[in-house]
Order: C-alpha cells, then structure tokens, then sequence
C-alpha cells in the first residue's frame, strides 16, 4: 500500500489522488448540470423530465416496451407506466401487441409524432450546436472515453453488496 512507498513516491500518489477527486468531481458536476438542463428545458415546456425521456426513447423510430424504456433511461415502471397512460389518453401514443407474449409496445400516434417533434427539435438543436462547439476543441472520442468511463462506474456498483435494487 501507500505506507510502504518511500516519502517522494508517497506525495506523488496523494497529488494523483487529489487530481483524481477533482477529476470525478468536475465530471459528476457536468453529468448533473446536463441532467439539469434537460429537467429545466421539460419545465419551461410544461412537461415532466421522464416525458421528455419518454418521447426522446420514442423518436428513434424502432419500438420500444415500457420495460425497455424502464431499464435503458432508468425510469422507474409506475412513473412510466403513469405516464404511457396519460400519453395514451391525450391521444398522442398507443400500446399495441409486442412479440414478447404480454410485453406491449409503446407507440407514437401521428399527433404523438408531431407533439414529439415539436418538443424534441429544440432539444436537438441545442445538442446539436452543443456538439458541434464541443468537436471545435476535442476529438469525437470524448463521447466513447464517457461511455466507457459510464459502463466501468456502473459494472462497479453493480458489482457491490446490496447492488441490486429493492422492488
């Protein structure tokens, strides 16, 4: 460990620590004010954070289950589930049959389509310039380094007693 490294080789590993904290800390910052942004950006539409995660899901034009939707955005079932069915009486989705035997798919009606891209172009355009200004000073590789540094961060937790969620 640390205790047996001579002083000099001791110092170097806690400034390495040090760099490493405010590295984590200046990422975890980001990933919340990104999170931020999108919340803010629900609101001023008038609509809940997880409907716009619901119709973002949705624009990508494969089907998509609830439980799909649940586990790839991290949105728990009865928030979705509400949501679906207060989308489903505004008209704007529709859950048909999946291949799944009961699992049914979400999806868009052509008012859902137009209420999602109503809402989601200024979303994209706002990523979009976002984007554009972040490849000006950095390689695309900066999404997979995030990627990666996400799919490590959560294999870790997941890895750790009392991971699993409580239903």
């Amino acid at each position: 460990g640390a205790g047996t490294l001579p002083p000099a080789q001791r110092r170097i590993s806690a400034l390495q620590q040090e760099q490493r904290t405010r590295l984590l800390r200046r990422m975890m910052l980001a990933i919340n004010r990104i999170d931020g942004a999108y919340y803010l950006f629900a609101r001023r539409r008038g609509i809940h954070e997880n409907t716009l995660a619901l119709l973002y899901a949705l624009d990508d034009g494969t089907p998509h289950s609830q439980k799909q939707v649940c586990e790839e955005w991290l949105i728990p079932k009865t928030t979705i589930n509400t949501i679906v069915r207060q989308l489903e009486g505004e008209g704007l989705l529709t859950l048909q049959a999946g291949e799944h035997g009961r699992e049914k798919t979400i999806c868009l009606t052509p008012a859902g389509v137009t209420y999602a891209r109503e809402i989601l172009q200024d979303v994209y355009a706002a990523e979009n310039a976002a984007i554009d200004a972040a490849l000006e000073q950095f390689s695309p590789d900066f999404v997979q380094a995030l990627e990666h540094f996400t799919d490590e961060l959560c294999a870790r937790f997941e890895s750790r007693p009392g991971a699993q969620p409580k239903e």
